[in-house]
């Protein structure tokens, strides 16, 4: 028996040789997104630590720092991101029922609301770039908002600021890769309504980007 053969007689294209059953694939696959994603999880709750223990030492430094953020942008990007996770969970559902036009619109919706959000940051940074509101040695401000002198250690805010959200914008660079691939993916109709698990775990860790941002919104601007 051929090796094409003998993988027909196992069960569909899809289902790896590893496998016995779709379900079996699937529950297999899903569970390993979730132990990812608690790993990714307990790595942003060390940075959420981190930025309690300089919040309780610099309390006016943060306070002073977060007027200095432009909260219509960051409320702007909360926006898009609830958006995109409401159309990645739309791509979902339109795979289990078999819709791939549907899903591409989804996906494609997803990614240039992805998109949005880094165009966003970009001005959101470059003010900040420009007013020299940066941390460590290449602390310089040339222009405050609602104070007429940089506050003490209001530096150590903008530190945290950048990590948190950089490493965030990080994530979401990677989510657009991910999610470019499964729209290459479902134009080629390799999903359908018995095999949609990639386009599962990408909405997830797609979720996970939205999420880690709804805390990053009021932790940063809204201090």
């Amino acid at each position: 028996m051929s090796a094409e053969n003998a993988h027909a007689s196992h069960g569909p294209k899809w289902l790896q040789h590893h496998f016995e059953t779709p379900i079996q694939q699937f529950e297999s696959a899903k569970l390993g997104m979730w132990v990812f994603l608690a790993q990714e999880i307990l790595f942003f709750s060390g940075l959420f630590v981190a930025y309690g223990v300089v919040r309780i030492e610099y309390p006016e430094a943060f306070a002073a720092g977060s007027m200095q953020l432009n909260k219509i942008m960051g409320g702007a990007n909360t926006i898009v991101l609830l958006f995109s996770s409401l159309t990645a969970a739309l791509a979902v559902r339109s795979a289990q029922l078999g819709k791939r036009d549907e899903v591409s619109r989804y996906i494609v919706i997803t990614i240039l609301c992805a998109f949005a959000f880094m165009v966003i940051k970009y001005f959101e940074y470059t003010a900040k770039f420009e007013h020299g509101l940066l941390p460590g040695q290449y602390w310089n401000p040339t222009h405050l908002v609602g104070i007429d002198a940089p506050v003490e250690h209001m530096h150590v805010f903008f530190g945290i600021y950048f990590m948190l959200t950089g490493l965030h914008g990080v994530h979401v660079l990677v989510g657009i890769g991910i999610l470019t691939w499964i729209l290459i993916r479902n134009n080629k109709g390799e999903f359908s309504k018995e095999y949609w698990t990639p386009v599962d775990l990408a909405a997830l860790y797609w979720h996970l980007v939205d999420l880690v941002w709804i805390y990053l919104f009021p932790l940063l601007y809204l201090v």
